[in-house]
């Protein structure tokens, strides 16, 4: 039907961005309901760890890019830095924490992250001899109404 191809790609990848926002906030939306009445923390920000599984060697620059540029790029966009870690089992894994004020400003957040052209330029330019991550999961938390952290 179409005989333009660069708008056909366009058109493809627009569609594809806008199902996973819905997706996104379909998800997060169940998530908020499925989770109501859990006795939460007065600090009612959303948790969200996330754990980055990496190629073999990539670590090192997964933590250059945490370090110089992703950081600073999750502050920009109001995604709050809690604390990054390294299991001592597991090699090749960075396990971190942000917060956010709600599940649905978390969601907005992310994509106003992932196409932000700096952080598009970032994740080129370290990834030019390969990728560096192989896997992410990601767990939505609140924090108890006995948590001892503040």
């Amino acid at each position: 039907m179409f005989t333009n191809k660069p708008l056909v790609k366009v058109l493809c990848k627009l569609t594809a961005l806008l199902g996973s926002i819905l997706l996104t906030f379909v998800s997060l939306n169940s998530f908020a309901d499925d989770h109501e009445g859990y006795s939460q923390h007065p600090d009612k920000r959303v948790y969200e760890l996330r754990t980055y599984t990496t190629f073999p060697g990539k670590l090192g620059a997964l933590e250059t890019r945490f370090r110089d540029h992703t950081m600073a790029l999750f502050a920009k966009h109001g995604i709050e830095n809690i604390s990054y870690w390294k299991p001592l089992e597991q090699p090749n894994t960075l396990v971190y924490v942000v917060a956010h004020p709600s599940l649905a400003e978390a969601a907005v957040a992310w994509q106003a992250f992932g196409t932000d052209p700096a952080w598009q330029a970032v994740y080129a330019a370290s990834i030019s001899d390969g990728r560096l991550v192989a896997d992410i999961n990601k767990v939505f938390m609140t924090k108890t109404d006995y948590s001892p952290l503040p």
